[in-house]
């Protein structure tokens, strides 16, 4: 918010200059991101009275005047302005001077031969306007020439650029900084006067359905006003907060805005009259229905929804309530009688409303953060004190509804003396070291307006002001105003009597352990949102920030899957991949969520060996990136099993394996499905895996995997046979290879499939399959009495298991 420090000395003293206060600001929680000096934008601007003017000889468009700016000499000054004219006031830019808003500074110069000394300024050229027709003429009738425009233009002021935390609504006004002000400085407040007003007859209808949602509601009549340009005081007070003035009854609404925080809106009496259709108008709060239609003052027609609150006359949507006010129903130059609009809207309602038609303003703000409940009447009595001096109004008449809670029924904060010490520490003042004194603590509270109430020794029950409830709660609460307050900066650095060294968590190290195998192998890590669209999840949300992202993936393979596509529509190649996440399903009715590991590969096994192939790329076969993924099992020391799997509709049926760790399911791999190929417009062959993460670290995290143990390796060769047989097609390699081991024992230390088989020399529905088996004991060299018992073993399972038709 845009402080005017002018303004901010009506209600508190300031002693402090400008960068002083901002300091003391900025410490205390409200950061100062910018100080303007609006003085530097006229400074050498005086002013000038047009004593003659006369054609340019050379140019039709061009005036040459004689301006008298109070000194020995009348100043020659040639002027392109259509409306400068003999004996005005108008705002001179002497020789020398600098205009920041422009970039210009002025000295002697000749236009078309006359020459010029000075500029007679727009107020575009001091940065009052955007754009201007001609030059400012001034119209106060006791000026002298010479004299300085700042303090007539308001320009005389500094701004401080202030910013409040979410939790402060109270900072949004200038009360409510003066309030905050007067607290660090330690000076008294001076709230502005406001005249009690007279409500006329109560004969307003109010209609409020929905209390929860519009806790009071006060609409005024104000009849007889005349709408005009605001005075220059009140033009200048908003052009400093940055908000542009449009007229006096329109002025008046957003200087109370920016006065007491809180939003007020006026309304054309007529227009509303017209709206509804009678002359008796019923003012109702209620949530738009479906497929309503409102145009805002922004000239933007809406479509409103259920989650919009509006405001109706006769139950047509006029304003969209706490947001913008409609075009149908606004003040303009002809209006003469007005409805004031004084309301407490709930600021989640306002909330969703808001950000439902992505629409943002000054109102919505405040309401958002929770405006004054118990101010509510003192800021309309203000609007309509204003309306009455500024524009000539007068009330006839009123209606309110009203179930804001009783303020005195809020419970009493107790406070401790000694956890204001437990938790600040020590403080240290001129050398000296102590704790926070009880005097201190009453003063820095009642300095917030806070009301103690002493129960004992260091001991007080606290009334928090009605301007604080939202921010001021709970005991620690009041602590941290405390510190806040007396300074941060006064306070002991010390650190706890007893720290503790960090360290990573089993689960943290596992997982930079996977990080670690899974980059060792080429892949590179990814993070994708967690939210996706509706269609691809279980769970959605209720209060999303776009429709694309309003549920709650249940799976890692969809956004891998998606970034491959990207990456390779662009040209960049396959995308090897692995990325660490959450995901989320439903177990019935209960949510449920675990962390996911998953991977993508593609493209060719070496990116650039395209000379070994003629040229021509060779895409990565389901064998090369099953190798790649038993490189990282291999390095995690895990003994993974493949078992055939069709589960997963996006993979391919024939080329999808679920992998199994000690006997249980931890993951699946496979081929993309050719249909998903073919709809994400992928590369020939693209493989992916997903793991259960919380397995894995669960097994990597016991001794028996993290302590590495040496076993003797065996120094006799190991003696090879291959052995060479039919089996059906539906036999798994890898419960024929669990069988052997199982037959064989210890002596069995590898075996190798080195050959498959299918065609017209085998068997229907067989295939031929031929393995390398190497024997090894770890004390002797096996001799073929040894070993023959053992492979015949090995045969008779096979034989007996899977009924394979042996060929050697």
């Amino acid at each position: 918010m845009r402080i005017s420090l002018n303004w901010l000395k009506e209600f508190v003293d300031i002693t402090l200059s400008p960068e002083a206060l901002a300091k003391t600001l900025t410490v205390a929680g409200f950061e100062v991101e910018e100080i303007e000096d609006r003085r530097s934008l006229a400074d050498g601007v005086v002013v000038g009275k047009v004593v003659t003017r006369e054609p340019h000889p050379d140019a039709d468009k061009l005036s040459v005047c004689q301006v008298d700016i109070g000194a020995d000499e009348l100043s020659t000054i040639v002027c392109g302005a259509k409306n400068v004219c003999a004996d005005i006031f108008v705002p001179v830019a002497t020789l020398g001077t600098y205009l920041p808003t422009v970039d210009l500074r002025l000295k002697p110069t000749k236009l078309r031969g006359v020459q010029s000394s000075g500029m007679i300024c727009s107020l575009s050229e001091l940065g009052l306007e955007k754009d201007s027709e001609g030059i400012y003429i001034f119209g106060q009738g006791d000026l002298l020439p010479g004299m300085d425009v700042r303090p007539l233009l308001g320009l005389d002021d500094v701004v401080l650029d202030l910013t409040a935390t979410a939790n402060r609504a109270d900072a949004l006004s200038m009360v409510g900084v003066a309030r905050e002000v007067a607290a660090l400085t330690g000076v008294e407040v001076r709230l502005p006067e406001i005249p009690v007003v007279e409500s006329g007859d109560k004969s307003l209808a109010i209609a409020v359905p929905n209390p929860e949602a519009c806790s009071a509601y006060i609409g005024t009549v104000i009849e007889g006003l005349k709408v005009q340009p605001s005075p220059d005081w009140l033009k200048f007070r908003l052009q400093a907060a940055g908000t542009r003035p449009i007229n006096n009854v329109v002025d008046i609404t957003n200087y109370v805005l920016l006065e007491w925080g809180q939003p007020l809106h006026a309304f054309d009496r007529e227009r509303l009259q017209q709206v509804a259709g009678s002359d008796a108008v019923t003012l109702g709060v209620r949530f738009a229905t479906e497929g309503e239609v409102l145009k805002t003052l922004d000239g933007q027609e809406r479509k409103l929804g259920e989650q919009n609150l509006v405001i109706t006359a006769g139950d047509v949507p006029v304003a969209l309530a706490g947001v913008m006010g409609g075009e149908e129903t606004e003040v303009h130059g002809g209006t003469e009688n007005i409805v004031l609009e004084a309301a407490l809207f709930d600021p989640v309602t306002v909330r969703r409303s808001s950000r439902s038609q992505s629409l943002r303003s000054e109102a919505s703000t405040r309401y958002e953060r929770g405006v004054n409940q118990v101010e509510l009447d003192r800021a309309a009595q203000r609007a309509i004190a204003l309306l009455e001096e500024l524009a000539g109004g007068k009330v006839v008449s009123s209606g309110s509804q009203d179930s804001r809670p009783d303020p005195n029924a809020r419970p009493k904060i107790p406070l401790r003396l000694q956890r204001v010490h437990e938790i600040l520490g020590h403080a240290r003042k001129d050398g000296e070291i102590f704790d926070v004194p009880l005097a201190d603590v009453e003063r820095i509270l009642t300095d917030l307006g806070c009301q103690l109430e002493s129960t004992g020794e260091g001991v007080w029950d606290v009334t928090v002001p009605p301007y604080r409830y939202r921010d001021l709660e709970r005991e620690i609460d009041l602590i941290e105003e405390v510190a806040r307050l007396y300074g941060y900066d006064n306070f002991c650095d010390t650190l706890p009597s007893q720290s503790a060294t960090g360290y990573l968590s089993p689960a943290e190290k596992v997982n930079r352990k996977l990080r670690e195998s899974f980059r060792g192998v080429g892949l590179t890590e990814v993070v994708h949102y967690s939210l996706v669209k509706p269609e691809l999840a279980d769970i959605t949300l209720s209060n999303p920030l776009f429709v694309e992202y309003s549920a709650l993936r249940k799976e890692l393979l969809t956004g891998l899957i998606d970034a491959f596509a990207y990456n390779q529509a662009r040209g960049n190649g396959a995308l090897n991949a692995f990325e660490i996440g959450r995901i989320f399903w439903l177990e019935g009715e209960d949510y449920a969520e675990a962390d996911s590991l998953a991977g993508i590969l593609g493209g060719e096994l070496i990116p650039d060996g395209k000379w070994t192939t003629g040229g021509k790329g060779q895409p990565m076969t389901w064998f090369e990136a099953k190798g790649i993924l038993e490189a990282v099992f291999t390095q995690l020391n895990l003994d993974i099993s493949y078992r055939p799997d069709t589960s997963n509709e996006m993979l391919h049926p024939g080329r999808t394996a679920s992998l199994w760790l000690q006997g249980r399911p931890v993951g699946i791999f496979g081929q993309v499905h050719p249909e998903v190929r073919q709809e994400k417009d992928l590369m020939d062959a693209v493989y992916v895996f997903e793991l259960k993460l919380e397995m894995l670290q669960s097994v990597l995290s016991r001794p028996s995997q993290t302590v590495p143990v040496f076993k003797t390796f065996s120094t006799y060769p190991a003696v090879e046979r291959d052995l060479a047989f039919f089996v059906g097609t539906d036999a798994a390699v890898g419960d024929m290879q669990m069988a052997m081991q199982k037959a064989a024992k210890k002596l069995l230390v590898g075996m190798e499939l080195f050959d498959e088989y299918r065609g017209e020399h085998a068997p229907d529905g067989q295939r031929s399959l031929a393995f390398s088996l190497k024997y090894r004991a770890g004390d002797r060299t096996l001799t073929d009495a040894e070993i023959d018992p053992v492979h015949q073993k090995v045969r008779d399972a096979l034989v007996k298991k899977f009924k394979v038709t042996l060929r050697s």
